[in-house]
């Protein structure tokens, strides 16, 4: 052990706000660490750490007040999930808890550590003996309440006497500080017992941010930018949400959605203050602008980059003074950022590929938060001559642009603006079905693969477990997402999808081992991580990335890609050889396992079942397969007939349930699923028969509530809850057509076009009791169905 150096006091010139007054930067930065620990047990001495402690003064001993703002900050940190408070002090307990007034929620321990306000005791051995020693011992007292309380990390505050033993004890991610100039082997120190109480109070106000998460974005104010290559999201007052690089599914750069602060800043604001006054996309484009009075920020991802490269291009532009804050924070803020102002802008150190920011003319101030650099800097745009802040990812590049500002963004906007042109769109909810359409290519990469959604972790119920990382290509969602895009017109993504799903089915032995999900670039995902220093959104928690359902048996995938090939060729007029290829894998994937029982379509962490989305899915794969054959001149496997009405037969006699008066998840139980509604949207059955007309109607009554539809109402093997899923309200909207119902349907629709964002987005999901979107965002599934729903509304 080595004493701590220097006295922890205010740096000589910090800036405000930026180190709480009365502490060191190291202190903060321990603050900062503490706060995110799952189980933190904050423990001080009375004497020195919370009231003012002056050996000499023995007659003022017995009137010896804490420190209002510590006692407060104590009781604030008590009040929070997973924190634990404690004071150990040499006083008896019983003139600790008159002379303290702390509130119940906070443990007492007197007499050195042998008297507790609980029924916890500390056995005769653990206490030290011999003339040195005290006559108990805080240090057995604190590790008896750290081991009941199971900390994952303990702060113990001392000031007084008889603190040293408590602080060698401490270990790994606990911490110690002593209050005075006393030699130490704490870890750090504050002044004096008001630094003490500052601390505590920085520590709470850090933590209840960690705990609930910072006030969040509303998920569906959140505009996505895209060049196909990378995405990010923009809050509605022109924050950096989240951004990723070198590829989408990668760490993540900024992520202030998930983890606050701490996750990365970059954020434009008038100087002035003020709300915006409104956020909108350029026409056809993915270019997003953000109005304040006398100002506009426009951010796009700029095209034409080289591989490996992105460069993020933000325009400031106006007639008023802005303040710009960046401070990337790589790997989802766990890894160490240091900025150094270089001609042109600033040179970014500490992630695992190089970086910039390419600023000219912007003059930077660097300052450190605790967890990195932040540079900060007052910039004054012109009529005639706007900023212009490049953040240039894989380049330490900050020479100039090839082409200026004005012809990149023209360039950008050409490339979503000509490809929209081209498509037909339905005629009901064209601007949103438009912006669908931009929103599903944007999610589509140049690898072929295609991301269920641009995040991870957004909840699925605030404060729940239920948070999932959906940044990867699924079979059944790429299908889907480039299908929708064929039926527009446009083929190109179908196309890359189906080469990357070749790439796929190439590399595996046999193509009944096809895993449900894929990285964007067709490997298999690594496990799954939990990011424990992030809050989480509004504090839900855990934070993932990776997804275990790479590893379920999921027996749909196979038919909506034999689906999207029937639908793509029906377009060409042909049926490629490759294609055909595919189609015959996924029919012999389909023949060897369809009688499998399964985890489907909503990847329950729970047992498998036989369930009947997936077995229509299979009979989909068998179905479509006969039908190209016959319409293309190919030679289907003689088998494969007879095993589709097999299919269909057992999934009529055991999928139907007498009790329910529908067909239900599964052969197993009554127990309904909106995706069960597909025995009818495929043609499996007419929708005419009786037995989907009752079909429709149980899940209305079930699973519809007001202007959204649930996936199911059963226990699923996780605990919490979830709202409505939008995929769920569009199949019901189909099936209200297809049942001849249609003011419902398009009743149902409104509901749906009212849950889109500001921007025209949709996230996962809609909680109908809050009226508060959920779930990761932009969701693939939401705008997808949202097309399919408005193409209906046209022909039907």
């Amino acid at each position: 052990m080595t004493l701590t150096q220097e006295v922890g006091t205010t740096p000589e010139t910090p800036e405000e706000g930026t180190v709480p007054e009365g502490l060191s930067v190291d202190v903060r930065q321990r603050v900062s660490a503490l706060a995110r620990t799952s189980r933190l047990l904050v423990a001080c001495d009375y004497d020195g750490a919370l009231a003012p402690f002056d050996p000499a003064d023995d007659a003022g001993a017995a009137r010896r007040r804490p420190v209002p703002e510590a006692v407060r900050a104590l009781r604030d940190l008590a009040d929070l999930p997973g924190t634990v408070c404690a004071v150990i002090s040499a006083r008896p307990l019983r003139d600790l808890a008159a002379l303290s007034r702390l509130p119940a929620e906070i443990r007492l321990v007197g007499a050195y550590g042998t008297e507790f306000d609980t029924d916890l005791t500390i056995e005769p051995d653990s206490v030290e003996t011999g003339p040195d020693a005290p006559p108990a011992d805080k240090a057995a007292a604190l590790a008896l309440l750290r081991e009941q309380v199971e900390a994952t990390a303990t702060l113990y505050i001392g000031g007084g006497e008889g603190e040293e033993p408590v602080f060698v004890q401490l270990t790994g991610a606990d911490a110690g500080v002593r209050v005075g100039a006393e030699p130490t082997v704490a870890s750090h120190r504050v002044a004096d017992t008001p630094a003490a109480a500052n601390l505590l109070s920085a520590l709470t106000t850090e933590r209840r941010s960690w705990v609930f998460g910072e006030r969040p974005t509303p998920i569906e104010r959140m505009s996505m930018l895209s060049n196909q290559g990378s995405v990010a999201l923009v809050g509605p007052d022109a924050r950096l949400l989240w951004f990723c690089h070198p590829e989408p599914d990668s760490n993540a750069l900024f992520a202030e959605v998930l983890g606050g602060r701490s996750a990365g800043v970059f954020a434009i604001a008038p100087a002035h203050g003020g709300r915006p006054l409104g956020q909108r996309y350029l026409p056809g484009t993915m270019t997003v602008r953000t109005r304040w009075s006398r100002m506009d920020v426009t951010d796009y991802l700029a095209h034409g980059t080289p591989q490996g490269r992105t460069d993020l291009v933000r325009v400031i532009s106006g007639v008023t003074p802005a303040t710009v804050e960046f401070a990337p924070r790589p790997d989802f803020g766990r890894a160490p950022v240091s900025l150094t102002v270089q001609e042109n802008g600033l040179l970014v150190e500490g992630a695992d590929f190089p970086m910039v920011l390419y600023s000219p003319g912007v003059e930077w101030e660097i300052d450190h938060d605790g967890a990195g650099d932040v540079a900060r800097a007052v910039v004054h745009p012109r009529s005639e001559q706007p900023v212009v802040l490049e953040l240039r990812c894989g380049t330490d590049s900050l020479v100039p642009a090839t082409l200026p500002e004005s012809e990149r963004q023209r360039t950008s906007g050409e490339h979503w603006s000509a490809w929209l042109d081209g498509l037909t769109l339905p005629e009901t909810a064209r601007q949103l079905s438009a912006r669908s359409a931009l929103t599903l290519r944007g999610l589509c990469t140049p690898s072929g693969g295609v991301m269920a959604a641009a995040t991870t972790s957004l909840p699925e119920e605030i404060g729940g477990v239920r948070n999932w990382d959906y940044r990867y290509c699924w079979l059944r969602d790429g299908a889907l997402t480039v299908q929708a895009l064929v039926t527009l017109g446009s083929t190109a993504e179908a196309e890359g999808f189906l080469d990357w799903v070749h790439g796929v089915v190439d590399s595996l032995p046999s193509p009944e081992l096809l895993a449900p999900l894929y990285s964007l670039r067709g490997t298999a995902l690594g496990p799954e991580e939990v990011i424990e220093s992030l809050s989480g959104y509004a504090g839900s928690r855990p934070v993932r990335i990776g997804n275990l359902a790479d590893r379920q048996v999921q027996l749909d995938v196979f038919g909506p890609v034999v689906e999207l090939i029937s639908r793509l060729s029906s377009v060409r007029g042909t049926l490629a050889d490759r294609d055909w290829n595919l189609v015959r894998a996924m029919a012999e994937a389909v023949a060897r396992r369809w009688f499998e029982p399964d985890h489907g379509i909503w990847e329950e962490r729970d047992e498998p079942r036989q369930r009947v989305y997936s077995k229509v899915m299979c009979w989909v794969t068998l179905d479509r397969a006969v039908t190209l054959a016959q319409t293309y001149g190919r030679e289907a496997d003689p088998s494969w007939r007879g095993l589709r009405d097999e299919i269909a037969a057992e999934v009529l006699d055991k999928g139907w349930n007498d009790e329910a008066q529908a067909f239900t998840t599964a052969y197993d139980g009554t127990d309904l699923d909106a995706a069960s509604l597909h025995i009818g949207l495929s043609g499996l059955i007419d929708p005419a028969d009786e037995r989907f007309q009752a079909t429709v109607t149980a899940v209305e009554a079930e699973l519809r509530s007001g202007p959204t539809v649930y996936r199911y109402h059963r226990e699923d093997g996780l605990p919490g809850g979830e709202g409505g899923f939008h995929l769920c309200t569009t199949w019901l909207i189909e099936a209200y057509l297809l049942t001849g119902r249609r003011a419902e349907a398009e009743e149902l629709f409104k509901h749906l076009v009212d849950c889109a964002g500001p921007t025209g987005l949709i996230p996962e999901e809609f909680d109908p009791v809050t009226e508060r979107a959920l779930g990761n965002h932009p969701q693939a599934y939401s705008h997808l169905g949202l097309i399919r729903c408005a193409q209906l509304l046209d022909r039907l």
